[in-house]
């Protein structure tokens, strides 16, 4: 995590705010998605999200306690500074939130965690699958 310790936290008030519904392809518009399906990754966390800001070398702080207003059970969001004191951005490629998500949305799925976790997922799926519809066609 990149921040700066117990000084900064009222800082961060001014950061920009991401949760990870924001960049959910599997949530709709009016479920808080704010970018277009084809652009968005598939169930986010913060951690993935805090790792694509790392990567992407903007500072941010991830706040597991916090509840996406619109469904308290969606916990976490991380906020990210986009511009340093300057007002320079810390990244020139990202100058806005919807860049700043376009980003993360895209790095997601190459997250480390992620691709480690998708490999026995989707090889254990296609076993099952194949039989299922076997089962389905015979009966």
């Amino acid at each position: 995590m990149m921040d700066g310790g117990g000084g900064s936290a009222p800082n961060t008030k001014k950061w920009v705010v991401l949760y990870p519904v924001y960049i959910n392809s599997k949530k709709t518009l009016a479920e808080g998605r704010r970018i277009r399906t084809e652009k968005a990754c598939e169930n986010p966390t913060c951690v993935e999200i805090g790792d694509c800001c790392h990567h992407l070398k903007v500072p941010y702080v991830i706040e597991i306690d916090k509840a996406y207003p619109r469904d308290f059970m969606q916990v976490g969001r991380v906020r990210v500074l986009l511009k340093k004191e300057d007002g320079t951005f810390f990244n020139p490629a990202i100058s806005s939130r919807k860049q700043l998500m376009l980003h993360v949305a895209e790095l997601v799925p190459r997250h480390a965690g992620r691709t480690k976790k998708q490999e026995p997922a989707s090889s254990s799926n296609a076993g099952p699958s194949k039989s299922g519809k076997g089962g389905k066609k015979k009966r």
